[in-house]
């Protein structure tokens, strides 16, 4: 059954900037980005001809280089957790040049001592630990009969794996299936977590397998894209008497980094990789295209990332994209090309539902 709330909604897409690093402020770096926070605004400046001038975007919120985590979280994705547990699908997932925080946007930096079972999280936790934290609290207040699975999976070099997967089962490629229109990926491991120290272990153990190098850009470059999934089923009475349960899955999605292999320094293995990651955006920016300009072929088909991402652009999903961008001048071209397909991603609109199956 779908719920009498669905409707077409636009994809929310949010800005980051990060701060210069020290290394930048320490060599006098110029800034090209100006951030204005209350008018949901972002310029950047460019020389024309001897003249200065700025591109301005606007986003659904924008959050400057001093903006910090819990600030993001709070503002930005705490909503869309609490529709989660309304019985929403929804996905979150992070954008941009590599070195420009999306995965400290998305997992933070290290935890503090005994963070899952006090509670408490540090300054740096990102959005995934955060989301963790706020379903858990949300559930335990409202003493609700629930069950929550996790799963983690990593797509490198095209091929899907198990990043929770142990003995014979690790490194084992897996394969996406079509089942009703939703794209499974078969053999991918879901398990039943109690509480939040469960799932920060399981959060810590898939992370530590991802593939990272480093590069000129960044000292630690994703060079996978991963998606951690959260799926919450909750037993509940409908407005009819009618014992249900009601289902929500949270995809939180940390995408590598698109890259320029003059300046990143790629070579050999790094090389392939940037190339892989560099065609499997493409791919997702013609989909984002297609979706916006209504054309009547989607290419979801030409990469595993858009067939992993297809309910989340154009489907039933709610979509939040993370964009993050360098505030230097030395990154102002990748910089604008994330804006561009930032800003387009905006008119994309989903057809998000509640679907609830009756308890036999």
């Amino acid at each position: 059954m779908a719920s009498s709330r669905n409707g077409a909604v636009n994809v929310q897409v949010i800005l980051r900037c990060r701060p210069l690093s020290k290394e930048e402020v320490a060599n006098g770096t110029h800034q090209v980005i100006t951030c204005n926070e209350r008018a949901r605004e972002v310029t950047v400046s460019h020389n024309v001809g001897g003249k200065q001038l700025g591109r301005s975007f606007h986003f659904d919120k924008v959050f400057d280089p001093d903006s910090g985590q819990a600030k993001l979280y709070r503002m930005a994705i705490k909503p869309i957790v609490e529709e989660v547990l309304e019985g929403f699908n929804c996905t979150i997932f992070a954008y941009g040049q590599t070195g420009t925080g999306k995965t400290y946007t998305m997992e933070g930096g290290p935890r503090n001592s005994g963070e899952g079972s006090s509670g408490e999280l540090s300054d740096e936790a990102g959005v995934i630990p955060r989301a963790i934290h706020q379903i858990f609290s949300i559930l335990d207040e409202n003493d609700a009969e629930y069950t929550v699975k996790c799963s983690f999976l990593e797509l490198y070099n095209e091929e899907t794996t198990d990043l929770l997967a142990v003995g014979d089962a690790v490194d084992q490629k897996l394969k996406m299936l079509e089942d009703n229109g939703r794209v499974v990926v078969q053999g991918l491991e879901e398990i039943i977590v109690k509480n939040k120290v469960d799932i920060y272990a399981l959060l810590d153990r898939g992370s530590a397998k991802r593939r990272t190098a480093e590069t000129l850009l960044n000292k630690q470059s994703s060079r996978s894209h991963s998606v951690f999934c959260v799926t919450v089923h909750m037993r509940e009475v409908s407005a009819e008497g009618e014992e249900v349960i009601k289902t929500g899955k949270l995809y939180l999605v940390d995408l590598a980094g698109s890259e320029n292999v003059n300046r990143s320094g790629a070579v050999d293995a790094r090389a392939k990789e940037a190339g892989l990651i560099n065609k499997s955006l493409l791919t997702l920016g013609r989909v984002i295209t297609a979706l916006v300009e209504k054309s009547p072929h989607v290419p979801y088909r030409d990469s595993k990332l858009t067939r992993l991402l297809r309910d989340s652009l154009g489907g039933r999903t709610k979509t939040c994209v993370i964009a993050t961008i360098a505030p230097t001048v030395q990154c102002q071209e990748e910089t604008l090309s994330t804006l561009d397909y930032a800003h387009r991603a905006k008119n994309i609109r989903n057809r998000p539902e509640v679907p609830t199956t009756p308890v036999l």
